[in-house]
């Protein structure tokens, strides 16, 4: 088990399968040192785990813990295309979406539930840049999406 997956139990987390793509587009691209994750939702084997709009059928707290599950889901695909999460270098960019109902304007707080996690899996290198924006509707009714850039070692 890495470094990181020990973190991650310490933490009270497990990674769960990589998720399969709903559509037509694969999980993760790679090109040189850097590794592209495609939008991760709030599911567990292909199954939602929470569905509806933030600030409506969600809490903010309900939001932040759907982040913490696309952050399990991102790195169950990254490691799916590395192998190994102790070679992370550095989590670059997030992009997170979130599902909100009329009004709510606190998606900051919401990604920070993926934010936070990395930065505690990864320490410093877990401190990434970010934009975290609303949807009126995702896929799937699923109330967060995010994808990020990796920097990983050769």
């Amino acid at each position: 088990m890495s470094k990181v997956e020990e973190r991650l139990k310490e933490l009270g987390f497990e990674l769960p399968p990589a998720p399969k793509p709903a559509a037509v587009y694969v999980p993760a691209v790679r090109t040189g040192n850097l590794v592209f994750i495609s939008g991760q939702g709030v599911t567990y084997d292909g199954k939602p785990v929470m569905v509806g709009h933030v600030g409506q059928e969600l809490t903010l707290e309900e939001g932040y813990k759907a982040a913490q599950i696309c952050a399990l889901n991102a790195l169950a695909v990254l490691k799916q295309e590395i192998g190994d999460l102790d070679k992370v270098k550095r989590i670059v960019k997030v992009l997170g979406w979130v599902n909100s109902a009329p009004g709510f304007n606190k998606q900051p707080y919401v990604i920070n539930g993926f934010s936070e996690l990395m930065e505690k899996v990864f320490g410093e290198r877990g401190r990434h840049a970010r934009s975290a924006v609303t949807a009126h509707e995702l896929p799937f009714d699923t109330p967060v999406e995010v994808e990020m850039v990796v920097e990983v070692e050769e």
